[in-house]
Parts: C-alpha cells; structure tokens; sequence
C-alpha cells in the first residue's frame, strides 16, 4: 500500500496535498480504492460549495460498493476533477495523482491537524 509522505490524511481514508496556489487538493487512498475495488462512478462536488469539515461531499462507486468522501478540512471548493468522473478508473490506476476536487481552505483550517503519513500508516495497526 502507498502512503506518500507529502501529503495528510484523514481516518475516511482521504489525501490532502496543499498546492502552489494555496489550495488544497483532495483524492481517495491507495487503501480506499484497494477497499472499494473496480470504480465505476464518481460524483463531485460543484465549485463554489462551501463545506465544513468532515462533510459528505463527493461519492465513489464501485461493482461492490458505495463510500462517502468527506471534506478534511472547512472551506470551498475551487475546482473538481471532472475528467475523473468521466473515467473514474484512473482512480484505481494512480489514486494520488487523481484529485477528486480542490478546496480553498476556510480562514483558520489548520492542514496539520490531519494525519501525516507516519500517523496514517499507524493508524492500521490500531484497527
């Protein structure tokens, strides 16, 4: 299993990589798409929504399952992957190099409350 040690996690097994512009991208897991197997739909969430941290925001589907995606930290999003949901199984191909949306983060959204990728990867070992 991949867990790049650039980025943040959440425990719903999302990414966080913080980009030049300030925004945040957002994606899936390696083990969540592991999880959730063959994807075979995507549904984003539309620019300009504002989001709380921890809100159901985007859905994964696969041939054996659905999973909320949820939002890690409060802000709005700028911007959503949209060639990604016409073919959601790049997903399975490179889980971090497919972003399922980007958020500008709300004033005060602290990034390093999330997970590093020591932390994520222990998490494992506590379940």
């Amino acid at each position: 299993m991949q867990i790049p040690e650039a980025l943040r996690y959440t425990a719903s097994h999302e990414w966080v990589r913080r980009e030049a512009d300030g925004t945040l991208a957002v994606g899936i897991t390696d083990h969540a798409q592991d999880s959730l197997g063959e994807l075979v739909y995507i549904e984003l969430p539309e620019a300009g929504r504002r989001l709380a941290a921890g809100e159901a925001c985007a859905v994964v589907e696969s041939v054996k399952a659905a999973a909320d995606v949820y939002a890690p930290v409060a802000g709005e999003v700028v911007a959503r992957n949209d060639a990604l949901a016409a073919a959601p199984g790049e997903l399975n191909k490179d889980p971090y190099a497919a972003w399922l949306f980007r958020l500008k983060p709300a004033a005060g959204a602290a990034l390093e409350q999330l997970m590093d990728a020591q932390a994520y990867r222990n998490s494992f070992s506590q379940a």
